[in-house]
């Protein structure tokens, strides 16, 4: 079973902000895939089902950024779940607007996200999709860039990379990470 998780801030305040990219990935994939994520468990939204043969679970944690790892851990514990099948889609300051990366394997660089899905599931060997948002204006705090959304000359690229981002995610259903990295790397 594969565990693909899109980290973000829940509720309307949060819904369109730079941090909440990931969630996005994961909204396009519930519609690509016809899994609506109403079940709340492990304190996220999430939903199972069979793709292109391959079972997966989709997740967007409820338990704000930064403690993204306090959900993400129980249901890979649960399902059992190694970190090699679990990929996780999150917003990069260290990317330009329009850029996108895949890992899988580093520190959290520090997205505190990131530091805490490696505190809680103990390894920084998972798969990672991060999408650029850049990084803050001077005068701008990182908070503050972060929980702000894309200028409106930026929107349609950002919605570019939800929509490669996806792209990658359903390869991985189909080939190893290494490949697709490859493809995805190489296209941003």
């Amino acid at each position: 079973m594969k565990l693909i998780v899109g980290l973000g801030n829940p509720g309307t305040k949060y819904e369109e902000t730079k941090h909440n990219v990931g969630f996005k990935v994961i909204d396009e994939l519930s519609n690509r895939f016809h899994l609506p994520l109403k079940k709340s468990k492990f304190r996220a939204l999430m939903e199972n089902g069979v793709i292109k043969g391959q079972k997966i679970i989709l997740m967007k944690p409820l338990t704000y950024m930064n403690l993204s790892g306090e959900a993400i851990a129980p249901v890979m514990n649960y399902f059992d779940i190694p970190p090699s099948d679990l990929l996780v889609i999150y917003d990069e300051m260290d990317l330009p607007v329009g850029k996108i990366r895949l890992r899988y394997k580093g520190s959290a660089g520090g997205h505190n996200g990131v530091k805490s899905i490696i505190q809680h599931i103990g390894t920084e060997q998972f798969n990672r999709i991060r999408i650029g948002i850049d990084k803050p204006k001077l005068g701008i705090s990182t908070v503050d860039h972060v929980l702000s959304t894309f200028r409106p000359s930026d929107r349609k690229i950002i919605e570019e990379m939800i929509q490669i981002s996806a792209d990658a995610c359903e390869m991985w259903l189909q080939s190893p990470f290494i490949d697709v990295m490859n493809k995805y790397n190489q296209s941003s």
